[in-house]
C-alpha cells in the first residue's frame, strides 16, 4: 500500500496485540459507563445474570469509540501509543460504514478465540480477518 509515494509497512502481530491491550482498558471503561447507565435505567437494580441483551448492549456501546477513532485520525489511543494507524487500500482513513464493518468483523475475530487476530502471524500481507473483510489494514507510522 502506498501513501504519498512511500510503501506503508504492515504492523506485525505483537504491535497489533499490544495496541489491543491498551484499547481493552479503554473499552472496559466505556462498558462500565454503559453498565452504570443500564443499572440507572433499571431503577438501580442489577442486570439479571444470564441476560441475553446485556452483553450485546455492551458491545454496541463500545462501537462508537472505535468507529469514531478510526474515522477521525485513523487511530485509537492504543494504536497511537504504538504508532499504528488504520488505512484503506488508497491510504486514507476508513469511512464510517467501513469502520463499522471492521468493528463487527473484529468481534468475530475475537469470538473465534482470537484466531482472526492470530491470522496476522501467518498471512503473507500481515492482515487479520477483519482487515480483509473491511478492506482496511493496520500499518506502522
Amino acid at each position: 500500500m502506498r501513501e504519498h509515494g512511500v510503501q506503508a509497512r504492515p504492523a506485525g502481530l505483537f504491535l497489533v496485540l499490544a495496541a489491543a491491550v491498551y484499547d481493552a482498558l479503554i473499552t472496559l471503561a466505556v462498558m462500565l459507563l454503559a453498565a452504570t447507565a443500564a443499572v440507572a435505567v433499571n431503577a438501580g437494580e442489577a442486570i439479571p445474570a444470564g441476560s441475553t441483551w446485556f452483553p450485546i448492549y455492551l458491545l454496541i456501546a463500545a462501537a462508537p469509540y472505535f468507529v469514531w477513532c478510526w474515522t477521525h485520525g485513523a487511530q485509537t489511543l492504543g494504536m497511537r501509543a504504538w504508532r499504528l494507524r488504520i488505512q484503506r487500500r488508497d491510504g486514507g482513513a476508513p469511512r464510517g460504514q467501513q469502520a463499522l464493518l471492521r468493528y463487527a468483523a473484529a468481534l468475530l475475530s475475537w469470538a473465534a478465540f482470537g484466531a482472526g487476530f492470530l491470522w496476522i502471524g501467518i498471512d503473507r500481507d500481515r492482515m487479520s480477518w477483519h482487515d480483509r473483510l473491511s478492506a482496511t489494514r493496520i500499518v506502522r507510522e
